[in-house]
């Protein structure tokens, strides 16, 4: 009598990871993060808190995730080719470097994970005045490889990321308003 119930739960459990598998395949290629802030500062003192490496790191929120983070400065201190490198047991191992700078309006970075998995993804920053303030879009995008999507199925990327986002823009907004 043990047997065919210790069978069906080992069959059912099959069919619901055949499912997960089937159903992470269906997912996108790509995937889009990205949220706003609004700040009650000039666009050149944002866009300055974003182009230098050395100031974003002051709000940067996976730095402030790991006092004990190893970061190294690469290329000019702000611009196209600035870049950081990190190493830390909380955020992983990877670099980031600006490949477009339009003062004041938008920065791009290229972002590349080694661990805890490999990836390769964009970031891009959009300054824009509004009203007596300045919009501030953050968004990071890029490829879903098959094992992502998977991790896309049981983990919601978008919340995730966009959390450490709006902490991010919420001390960007902080410190940009301070003067």
């Amino acid at each position: 009598m043990r047997l065919p119930i210790i069978k069906t739960s080992v069959l059912v459990i099959l069919a619901g990871a055949a499912g997960l598998l089937l159903y992470a395949a269906s997912k996108p290629d790509t995937f889009r993060v990205e949220r706003s802030v609004s700040v009650k500062a000039p666009p050149d003192r944002v866009f300055a808190l974003i182009n230098d490496m050395h100031a974003f790191n002051t709000w940067n929120p996976y730095v402030k995730k790991d006092p004990a983070i190893k970061g190294t400065y690469t290329g000019p201190a702000a611009g196209k080719g600035a870049g950081y490198g990190w190493q830390s047991s909380e955020v992983g191992v990877g670099s980031m470097e600006v490949t477009d700078a339009t003062a004041p309006s938008m920065v791009a970075m290229k972002l590349d994970f080694v661990e805890p998995f490999e990836a390769h993804n964009r970031a891009e920053f959009t300054v824009q005045p509004a009203a007596g303030e300045t919009h501030v879009t953050w968004a990071m995008f890029g490829p879903v490889p098959y094992t992502a999507k998977v991790m896309h199925v049981l983990f919601d990327i978008d919340k995730m990321v966009g959390g450490d986002f709006e902490r991010g823009l919420h001390d960007l907004k902080r410190l940009a308003e301070a003067g």
